[in-house]
């Protein structure tokens, strides 16, 4: 795991907080995970490429993904890096490490392997789609509906497949699967709106206008609010059916930093962000939750303890 934890995290913050209380093989799994969707994420937001390298990109990477040969893959990789579709160091050395990413993903189970390349082939077709909606490499979404498609496609799905992992992973969680999967879209899509909310400034900057222009800001804002709503529905189901602490606390984290994270980006503006320190107490709070027996997500408008009681939980562990 040592080389793809190190990929990890040098391609995402959060995820390198949120994925190490997974037990091994679903950490396993998850990281192999993410890093593919990365790779596409990284094709569609490749702001120095043209709108027709990034679609091929995107083609390519599924076609690997559905016919995996070691040499293909390395010529392929070389290609894209050469390319240079970022320049974040981070991401050119995924893209590098490509070859290695997949060849950990053959050795999974069939079954773990056929989920994971089954979602991330759909959302980076979808990603394709999106590219070439755009007017000269410049998207822009036009209503909620177009903003809530577009988060699916990037996100969305990211979260039916980490429930289909779970599932597999937890038997226990099988009375409560049509209502997790239910859910399991609105879990990604409220990330993904948190974050377009947060870097919209940056993202109108390298063309991408994910906020659409006739939709009041309060609108997505309230859109965001309601699907961490179902988020934290999703994430206490799994809870109440006795899921592994690690698959909680992972679905957790992220939620609770997002919670937070819109909270702020609603007083300070786009490209505002909490503080080291902030993210090192939501963690610290939810993991406490999770010592003694609580909800992990903690709702903003759920009253808290008193003040003393919840920061001695979040710094030291007790109730």
């Amino acid at each position: 795991m040592t080389d793809l934890d190190q990929l990890l995290e040098k391609s995402s913050r959060t995820f390198a907080l949120s994925i190490p209380p997974l037990d091994d093989s679903l950490r396993q799994q998850v990281t192999i995970a993410y890093l593919l969707f990365r790779i596409a994420d990284t094709f569609e937001d490749a702001a120095a490429w043209p709108p027709e390298s990034r679609v091929a990109a995107l083609a390519d990477f599924v076609r690997l993904l559905a016919h995996p040969d070691e040499t293909e893959a390395r010529l392929m990789a070389e290609r894209w890096v050469a390319s240079r579709p970022t320049e974040h160091p981070g991401y050119l050395e995924l893209l590098a490490s490509t070859p290695a990413v997949l060849a950990h993903l053959l050795a999974l189970p069939e079954r773990t392997m056929d989920v994971i390349r089954e979602h991330v082939a759909r959302s980076a077709e979808g990603m394709a789609d999106w590219v070439k909606r755009g007017s000269n490499g410049d998207l822009r979404l036009g209503d909620l509906a177009d903003l809530k498609a577009y988060c699916y496609t990037v996100a969305g799905i990211v979260g039916e497949m980490l429930t289909e992992l779970f599932l597999i992973d937890a038997p226990q969680l099988a009375p409560a699967a049509a209502f997790l999967r239910a859910r399991a879209a609105a879990f990604g899509e409220a990330l993904q709106l948190v974050n377009i909310l947060k870097d919209s400034a940056a993202d109108r900057r390298e063309g991408r206008h994910y906020l659409p222009s006739g939709v009041p800001l309060s609108s997505i804002f309230s859109l965001a609010r309601t699907d961490l709503g179902m988020a934290n529905e999703y994430i206490r189901t799994l809870q109440r059916q006795g899921a592994p602490r690690g698959i909680v606390a992972f679905t957790a984290v992220p939620v609770q930093l997002a919670f937070a994270t819109l909270a702020k980006v609603e007083v300070d503006g786009p490209g505002s962000k909490i503080s080291r320190t902030e993210v090192f107490l939501l963690i610290r709070q939810v993991n406490s939750a999770l010592d003694h027996g609580r909800p992990a997500v903690r709702l903003p408008n759920e009253p808290p303890r008193s003040r003393l009681a919840e920061l001695t939980s979040m710094l030291f562990g007790r109730p």
